[in-house]
């Protein structure tokens, strides 16, 4: 049975020119950049480290694209983690995606909440819209069994 956590995370977006973003060097800070769309990029960090990942991203990608947006949106994103060995076969009873590979992401249908679903080190973080938060984690509780600690 997965345990489900909150977790507290910084989102920056960064919007660009497909070749920019292509030839875009990632964040330091431990930062994971996720291309969302072609000309779309997020990056997922501790929150304390929002503010620089925004900085290197803008500093960055503004040198490639001078019309290039970067924003953080950190409150408008809710971050749920599922942890431990059962956190896949959780994630079957939310969604049809495939969990993702080590370091990877897939985003698309959870719960009926558009989401980004990433591997972490002890199972998966579930990165939703802030507005459908609760009802995403009460989903992992009800349908997939998960305990809240």
């Amino acid at each position: 049975m997965p345990e489900l956590r909150e977790r507290p995370v910084g989102v920056i977006v960064c919007a660009a020119d497909p070749p920019a973003l292509d030839r875009l060097v990632a964040p330091g800070h431990g930062a994971r950049t996720l291309r969302v769309a072609p000309d779309e990029t997020m990056a997922v960090v501790a929150p304390a480290f929002a503010e620089d990942v925004r900085r290197e991203l803008h500093d960055r990608i503004t040198a490639l694209d001078d019309d290039a947006l970067v924003v953080d949106v950190s409150d408008g994103w809710t971050a749920i983690a599922l942890v431990g060995p059962d956190a896949d076969h959780a994630l079957s009873y939310l969604s049809a995606l495939e969990p993702p590979t080590a370091d990877g992401f897939v985003q698309g249908d959870v719960s009926r909440v558009a989401a980004k679903v990433l591997r972490e080190l002890d199972g998966l973080l579930l990165l939703v819209p802030a507005y459908w938060g609760e009802h995403v984690r009460a989903r992992a509780i009800e349908d997939a069994g998960a305990v809240a600690t």
